[in-house]
């Protein structure tokens, strides 16, 4: 048993040299880190020297960028200055050769205005719709966009952010001096000629011609009004015959100077808070809702107060009952001119009438039922784009650079300026067109950046955004109950939105193979909030049925571009204004009788010849009674829808009069307004009389 326990001992480690060769691993295991340390120590210092060197250089191309961009400015000074000298050598040039035609005029010169900004060029490449404007040419394929408009060089900036001292419009700079071999300048002021100096290039007279059928007046109202106010009242004026009366007491000119800020006028000063809009009533179209973009319904329209009658002015064509016998108006001399052809200098002091930088001329032709009188001038920082009227009339809206300006119109007060904080400020971004809500609430506005924008006026803070056009948005309007608005754009298209959910209803797109250069001008909806017509640069104005957006006419008939429409109080009857320098005057009672296929056409009822160079804007009185469009001529006409007869044009801008709106009230203490917005700077309030 004992042999069992005798055994030999086990010595552990299995022999000699074990722990030395661990210490060994160990030691080449501590080498090896210590080597890949120190190259992580290299790379790390050899990353920083990097780091560092890539800082420099970041630095460095920062400091030749901003180098790069002062050198720009300064060119752009330079060359502004450049451009600025150049256009005053044109000037004193075009001065001394029109200095005997000066020297003998007796119309007084225009007060000095403060340096304004050239017009926007409206879009790039295929959204530029308005670069022909600039030159006077037409856009690529003989059509031309919305307005862009050549100013005078004493209007020119001399260091205005975002432009480089010519227009940056593809069509080159505006063609301000007359070419070589023009033997002749225009009358100052009148038509574009502008205030002696002016560069503008004249325009030859046109014969004026009235095509599609103009009818004479009669039973048939083509704008929806009743018997009793298509004539004047006999009682109220009397008809002499042919050429129509006129008072002896007129002709005295008067030295109204344009007011600024509040009315000193009775009535005027009424004192608004700068901070609130008051809600405005949402039932003011009689008992069918609102009107469309502000306009009452006929109905309520012949309610006016008996003190807004013009009872007595020295400057009108004839007096209320009572007053001297009126004397005959003078006659054109020539059959075929127009208002446009009369030199201010030389009218009968009877056919005219002055401000302190303005002058109306009345039609002879006619008998005189109206008179106007400038009321407000608002000055602006640029160009101003367009104008509108909230729906009780009490509130103004403009569209400029950047920005939406509401104003009280009764003193003339900027109540709001409402900007987007949050876009780019860099360069230039036009407000094309404003529009309030029929509840006064909320203002519209579509700008060059693609986008409606719908402000809560009182907060001064944007509601909701509507995008989705691919170009600049040029107009905008509002159906009467407030559910829908429409938007037209440079992108062929004019859209139907739900202002409830923002969402979009209809796209109504021109996708016509024939027409590239169709894009949208301007949108308006009836008064029912049935319709909705565009005017498009491919000369033709088409109308949709708003509730299913199925085109319903095409109206061909225009000779150029159509830059504006415009329905009647009543629906029935549509407007619109070109650049072949016409309006036209459409039936809409039945639209789509037969159909936007049919070889039938639906011609145009009636077209008013009378301006000198392209109609940018148009719209009619809350009545019915006139028809009132602005143009490229600098002035504005007041036309009878009846007998396509101008009752006047007024001359009171320096530049284009891009837009004109009329006041939705007929009554109150300012009486009946209209507004226009120009290349000038400037928005202007007027006050119109008639008979009614």
């Amino acid at each position: 048993m004992s042999n069992i326990y005798n055994h030999r001992q086990i010595v552990p480690g299995g022999g000699t040299g074990g722990p030395s060769r661990i210490n060994e691993l160990l030691d080449a295991l501590k080498n090896e880190f210590e080597s890949l340390s120190q190259e992580a120590m290299t790379y790390k210092i050899q990353r920083e020297e990097f780091e560092h060197k890539v800082q420099q250089q970041s630095e460095e191309v920062a400091l030749i960028r901003q180098s790069l961009y002062e050198l720009q400015a300064t060119h752009k000074g330079i060359k502004q200055q450049y451009d600025n000298d150049l256009r005053n050598l044109q000037r004193e040039i075009e001065q001394q050769r029109l200095h005997p035609h000066h020297s003998t005029s007796t119309h007084p010169p225009p007060p000095p205005s403060h340096p304004q900004p050239p017009p926007p060029t409206i879009g790039q490449g295929q959204s530029n719709l308005f670069g022909g404007i600039i030159s006077g040419n037409g856009a690529p394929g003989g059509l031309a966009a919305p307005p862009q408009m050549s100013m005078d060089p004493s209007q020119q900036p001399t260091n205005q952010p975002g432009h480089p001292g010519n227009y940056p419009g593809p069509s080159g700079p505006p063609q301000s001096v007359p070419q070589a071999g023009s033997s002749s300048a225009p009358s100052p002021y009148l038509n574009g000629g502008g205030p002696p100096g002016s560069l503008s290039q004249p325009h030859t007279p046109k014969r004026p011609r009235i095509e599609d059928g103009v009818s004479t007046a009669g039973p048939q109202n083509p704008l929806g009004m009743t018997p009793s106010s298509q004539q004047a009242q006999p009682g109220l004026y009397s008809n002499n015959g042919i050429p129509p009366p006129q008072s002896s007491q007129q002709g005295q000119p008067q030295s109204y100077m344009p007011p600024v800020g509040p009315s000193s006028k009775t009535g005027g000063k009424i004192t608004k808070p700068v901070t609130l809009i008051p809600q405005i009533p949402p039932s003011i179209g009689g008992p069918d809702g609102q009107q469309s973009s502000g306009v009452p319904t006929n109905g309520n329209a012949q309610q006016v107060s008996s003190n807004n009658k013009r009872k007595s002015n020295q400057n009108m064509g004839a007096q209320l009952p009572g007053s001297r016998a009126p004397i005959k108006q003078g006659s054109l001399s020539g059959s075929n001119q127009t208002l446009g052809d009369m030199d201010p200098d030389t009218v009968p002091a009877q056919l005219k009438k002055e401000g302190g930088d303005w002058f109306a001329i009345f039609n002879p032709k006619v008998q005189r039922a109206l008179d106007v009188d400038l009321f407000h001038t608002l000055e602006h920082n640029s160009v101003v784009c367009c104008v509108k009227f909230s729906s009780d009339g009490k509130y103004l809206a403009t569209g400029c650079n950047r920005s939406a300006q509401i104003y009280d119109v009764v003193n003339g007060q900027k109540l709001f300026i409402l900007d987007d904080n949050n876009v780019d400020k860099t360069g230039d971004l036009y407000i094309r067109s404003v529009c309030f809500s029929p509840d006064g609430k909320y203002l519209a506005t579509g700008a060059e950046d693609k986008q409606i924008r719908i402000w809560d006026i009182q907060k001064q803070s944007i509601r909701s955004l509507f995008p989705g056009h691919e170009q600049d948005i040029y107009s905008l309007d509002f159906s009467r109950d407030g559910r829908l608005i429409v938007s037209g754009s440079g992108d062929k298209t004019a859209r139907v939105w739900d202002m409830v959910t923002g969402e979009l209803m209809y796209k109504l797109s021109i996708d016509e193979p024939s027409q590239k250069d169709a894009g949208v001008t301007s949108v308006a909806i009836s008064p029912d909030g049935y319709y909705v017509a565009a005017g498009s640069l491919d000369k033709i104005v088409r109308v949709w049925d708003a509730r299913t957006g199925y085109l319903l006419e095409r109206l061909e008939g225009h000779k150029d571009s159509v830059y504006s429409v415009a329905f009647a109080p009543d629906g029935k009857t549509l407007v619109s204004g070109s650049l072949d320098k016409t309006l036209k005057l459409w039936d809409m009672s039945h639209p789509g009788r037969n159909g936007a296929g049919s070889s039938q056409k639906n011609s145009a009822k009636m077209t008013f010849n009378g301006h000198k160079d392209f109609v940018l804007s148009v719209a009619v009185s809350p009545d019915g009674r006139w028809v009132v469009s602005g143009s490229k001529d600098r002035g504005v006409q007041f036309w009878d829808p009846n007998t396509a007869q101008t009752q006047f044009m007024l001359q009171g801008h320096k530049n284009s009069v891009i837009s004109v709106a009329l006041s939705p009230a007929l009554s109150g203490p300012t009486g009946k307004l209209f507004a226009t917005g120009s290349g000038d700077c400037r928005a202007r309030i007027w006050r119109y009389y008639d008979d009614q």
